[in-house]
């Protein structure tokens, strides 16, 4: 018996990192996956030979698309919230260009899923939402990341206002903050420094465990808070940082 037998979730930015590795943990628990990305023919490569998953092409920044997506599926039981962008920069580098679209992936998606995801829930009488957010929030400080820090405390404020709404309705909402994941987005930003080499070695030794996260151990815990076995936790940060908060 998986953990997820006979539950439905549908999952975002799954074509790489920590939501292609929740994407298939989630299927290889059971569940009937509903992976999207905008990346669809990405998507398509890395899931074709994976049974249970479904890959579906998904502007999360887009309601119409959101909307005429969760409007194809009858139920579901989890959503998990992980399309975002880091960028960077302080107050001072940021432009409204880069502050809109920072809030309008981080941010403003959830939001448009959320809406239309929580009736299913709340008809079902139960419903599980993990948002991805990050340790650089509300929870850590960060040089270089203002748009991304204030978009992901924008997160887990969403993350308590939803649980407390709809706790009484079955409908649980937690938010995963992890530190530093070794990911295809991550090396991307890395390769994009004047010293790649440096860069890494930095970000390596901020994490006091003395290295970086992997995506299958952020997808172990999306799958405990998608899964029954997390019933009675909700509206919770749960931070995932190799120590880096420690003091």
């Amino acid at each position: 018996m998986g953990r997820l037998d006979g539950k439905v979730a549908l999952c975002t930015a799954s074509a790489q990192g920590i939501g292609l590795a929740t994407a298939l943990a989630f299927a290889k628990e059971g569940a009937r996956v509903i992976a999207s990305d905008v990346n669809i023919s990405k998507l398509e490569q890395e899931v074709k030979d994976v049974p249970g998953i479904e890959a579906k092409l998904l502007n999360v920044s887009d309601k119409d698309q959101v909307t005429a997506l969760v409007d194809q599926i009858d139920r579901v039981d989890i959503l998990f919230n992980c399309a975002g962008i880091v960028p960077n920069g302080t107050i001072l580098d940021c432009d409204e260009a880069t502050w809109d679209q920072a809030m309008n992936v981080n941010l403003k998606s959830l939001y448009f899923l959320c809406q239309v995801v929580i009736p299913k829930m709340v008809t079902q009488g139960s419903g599980s939402i993990v948002n991805m957010s990050s340790s650089v929030s509300n929870i850590k400080g960060a040089s270089m990341r203002f748009a991304y820090s204030v978009s992901k405390a924008g997160v887990n404020g969403l993350t308590k206002a939803i649980a407390a709404d709809f706790v009484s309705k079955g409908v649980r909402c937690n938010s995963i903050c992890p530190a530093a994941v070794e990911s295809p987005s991550l090396q991307e930003r890395i390769n994009g420094a004047p010293d790649p080499v440096k860069v890494r070695a930095d970000i390596v030794a901020r994490q006091k465990i003395g290295r970086m996260g992997k995506p299958e151990e952020i997808a172990a815990l999306a799958l405990y808070l998608a899964s029954d076995e997390s019933a009675y936790t909700t509206g919770q940060e749960l931070v995932i940082d190799g120590g880096w908060d420690l003091a």
